[in-house]
């Protein structure tokens, strides 16, 4: 047979179109495919809904595959084997070749109207929708409908996530937020009024951030108008712990003033979480110290801290769920109106500066002077012609009735003796002694030996500049201490956490009762220090000073004064440089 198709191309053709012709009308369980109509694909009025993709029947294969088995009808085949061999009429095949054609045809329709309907909307939407929605562009490629519900549900997501954030904050309101307001309540006095401040705080931002929700970020200056409320409330709450200063709740007011500050984390970005936790740790010191104090005495005190410890937990988790790296403005609308901008002044906007007239600057006189003065250069031996002759009688060694006149220029008296004459008529300035913020200011005190800084703060930093003749005490324990630029001064005090610094400093006195792990001095002439017994392993660091000695406690309560050294010793040592202390030579 394969010989027959080589002689005759045309005739092989022939066969393998009859055999494909064969191969659709006779598969076994089909029903012999009829045309497409109208009422097919369009039942009821509407497009019929399209069948997937992979449930069409392939294009048929050739038929020397499936030839074994579709084969029902040997007459036919009988007839193109004769048809080869005798080269019959070709009125048969024909009419096989063009059946086969239109089939292919219909199919290649029905294609494209599935096509179509799968990029038109479907039928349950069509008959769901009582008002037609615009016209969309169409997409460059077929959407299948798996793809339009995960686009459906993309679409979803964000109002799904907006009412989920309200609803997170709404969580931690009524969850551990409301615990500590309660237990406040049980403690009350300064307490529960706090907690009032408290709440209200809270109140305030949740409006801010189901405002976030609903409209699109706002300028800042916009941001900043919309957080005045929440503003005001933090500030409430810090002003009324330095009111109640000797309240019995002291440490309950600090811990929440030290840590509201917290709620400023709609404004950092692009970390906010560690914001509140640095908050937290920050009103953990007070937190701490209720634990300490009210363990044993009533138990409310401590789920009290544990509950505000919590809700500031559950607020930097629920910044890292739903604002990662910062607020999320998600909402589409507009900012509300708040203060009206001011009118634009009467006419429309004022008119622009007149336009500067360049033709009436004078840019050339410098120019024309400039000219003059090299054509006089210029002119050669007639530039001495207008020079005057001096005679005698105009010179001042031949004629001593000149010489009188005004004194000879006499240079200034030096400035350093000036500066130091301006000092000593410079008028005293006011003393200072107060409390800013957490820093303790004492300035321009003379002879004040009664200076106290009572019930002193682990976060408390003292600063004494410019005194002369007075003495400081320090009660508690505070984190530094400075000294900068003072004469004959004390110094008592009971601990420090970090260091004592000696600035600019002479025949200072200092003595501590407690601990001290470092002693700092500076450009420094006479330091006395007295040290405990509780401050024997401090480090002192010396630099640029002299007449400094440290004084060790005794058993018997002597002290035993050593001097720190002066001079230093210093060699070679190879490739490096070594230096030791110059021992007294005395």
């Amino acid at each position: 047979m394969f010989s027959c198709c080589r002689a005759n191309p045309k005739a092989a053709k022939k066969d393998k179109d009859k055999d494909k012709q064969s191969k659709t009308d006779t598969k076994p369980n089909e029903p012999h495919p009829s045309p497409v109509t109208q009422e097919e694909l369009k039942p009821n009025g509407n497009v019929a809904a399209p069948e997937p993709e992979p449930e069409l029947e392939p294009e048929p294969q050739p038929a020397s595959k499936t030839e074994p088995q579709t084969e029902p009808e040997p007459a036919e085949a009988v007839n193109v084997e004769q048809s080869i061999d005798n080269n019959e009429s070709e009125s048969k095949p024909t009419a096989a070749v063009e059946h086969l054609e239109r089939i292919c045809e219909r199919l290649e329709t029905l294609v494209d109207r599935l096509e179509h309907t799968l990029i038109a909307p479907q039928p349950a939407e069509l008959n769901t929708k009582s008002e037609p929605e615009p016209a969309t562009p169409a997409p460059p490629a077929p959407t299948l409908p798996s793809q339009a519900a995960t686009v459906a549900t993309a679409e979803a997501a964000p109002s799904s996530s907006n009412s989920m954030s309200v609803a997170g904050f709404e969580d931690i309101m009524a969850g551990p937020l409301s615990q500590y307001l309660a237990l406040s309540a049980k403690i009350g006095g300064d307490v529960a009024q706090h907690a009032q401040f408290v709440k209200a705080a809270f109140d305030a931002q949740l409006r801010y951030v189901t405002l976030a929700t609903q409209i699109a970020q706002p300028a800042q200056a916009k941001q900043m108008e919309l957080l005045q409320p929440t503003s005001t409330q933090i500030s409430a709450i810090q002003d009324f712990r330095e009111k109640h200063r000797s309240s019995a709740f002291f440490n309950h007011l600090s811990a929440i003033s030290e840590s509201i500050p917290a709620l400023g984390w709609v404004c950092v970005s692009p970390t906010p979480g560690p914001h509140v936790k640095e908050m937290n740790d920050a009103g953990q010191f007070y937190t701490n110290r209720v634990l300490k104090e009210w363990k044993e005495k009533d138990a409310k005190h401590v789920e009290w801290a544990r509950a505000w410890i919590q809700t500031l937990t559950e607020l930097q988790a629920y910044i890292k769920q739903y604002h990662t790296t910062g607020l999320v403005w998600s909402g589409k609308g507009a900012a509300p109106a708040g203060k009206a901008p001011p009118p634009p002044p009467p006419g429309g906007l004022p008119p622009p500066p007149p336009v500067l007239d360049l033709s009436a600057l004078k840019l050339d006189s410098a120019a024309d002077d400039r000219s003059a003065l090299f054509a006089q250069i210029n002119q050669g031996a007639d530039i001495t012609k207008n020079l005057k002759k001096v005679t005698g009688d105009m010179q001042t060694h031949k004629n001593p009735s000149l010489r009188t006149g005004p004194a000879p220029f006499k240079t200034p008296a030096s400035s350093s003796s000036g500066s130091t004459a301006g000092r000593a008529n410079a008028p005293a300035k006011e003393p200072v002694f107060t409390l800013d913020g957490k820093k303790w200011l004492i300035e321009y005190q003379k002879n004040n030996t009664g200076l106290r800084v009572e019930n002193a703060e682990l976060s408390n930093v003292v600063y004494m500049y410019r005194c002369e003749g007075s003495t400081l005490t320090v009660r508690g324990k505070v984190n530094n201490i400075v000294m900068d630029s003072c004469k004959k001064c004390s110094l008592l005090f009971d601990s420090v956490l970090s260091s004592i610094e000696f600035v600019n400093c002479q025949n200072i006195q200092m003595q501590v009762l407690g601990s001290v792990p470092t002693i700092s001095i500076d450009k420094s002439e006479g330091c006395q220090m007295y040290l405990s017994k509780d401050s024997l392993g401090v480090e002192i660091i010396s630099s640029k000073s002299s007449e400094m000695n440290v004084l060790l406690p005794e058993e018997n309560g002597d002290y035993v004064e050593l001097a720190l050294p002066e001079q230093y010793k210093t060699f070679i040592n190879g490739k490096t440089l070594k230096t030791v202390c110059l021992d007294s030579l005395g």
